[in-house]
């Protein structure tokens, strides 16, 4: 699959998956959730790759959460539909049987904060930021976060699901 939204790299063993649009601080969109879907198979399905690594691209953000241009006209069914894709890419990454390291720069919020959760390792950047600010505005994580988030060890106030951003 040819990819509009992420760049695809294996050298030595380690896949590179750099979701890229950084104009939209690498927001969520049906694209990108489709796309990493498609990659988190890939992985699972190559002997070639050992481990793969997961960032954003510019300096501002790894994911700055769900592309909120898209979701604002969503009624209730394509809500739940995207919830699951979402769900569904994430326990890829989870279960494809190597190591999935996210290295985050800038914001991980809502679900990049969550796509940071369903990764097997994170390494985070001075200028990291996680949060789901989606919980102040009455709004479950739509992609798991709430089953992630008690076993995702915190480590500091920046990881915080109720810290500032």
């Amino acid at each position: 699959m040819a990819y509009t939204t992420l760049l695809f790299d294996v050298a030595d063993g380690i896949a590179t998956i750099t979701i890229n649009r950084p104009d939209k601080l690498n927001a969520l969109n049906a694209t990108v959730i489709g796309e990493l879907d498609d990659a988190a198979g890939q992985v699972a399905g190559s002997a070639e790759i050992r481990a793969v690594l997961l960032t954003g691209a510019g300096t501002k953000a790894f994911v700055a959460g769900a592309d909120i241009g898209e979701i604002g006209g969503q009624g209730a069914q394509e809500g739940q539909a995207r919830a699951r894709a979402g769900q569904r890419m994430m326990r890829r990454f989870e279960r494809c049987g190597k190591p999935v390291l996210a290295a985050v720069n800038g914001f991980a919020l809502g679900g990049g904060c969550e796509l940071a959760m369903a990764c097997h390792l994170r390494v985070a950047s001075e200028s990291a930021r996680f949060g789901q600010p989606e919980a102040r505005l009455g709004i479950g994580p739509g992609y798991g976060g709430t089953v992630r988030r008690p076993a995702w060890s915190a480590g500091d106030a920046r990881s915080s699901c109720c810290s500032p951003v």
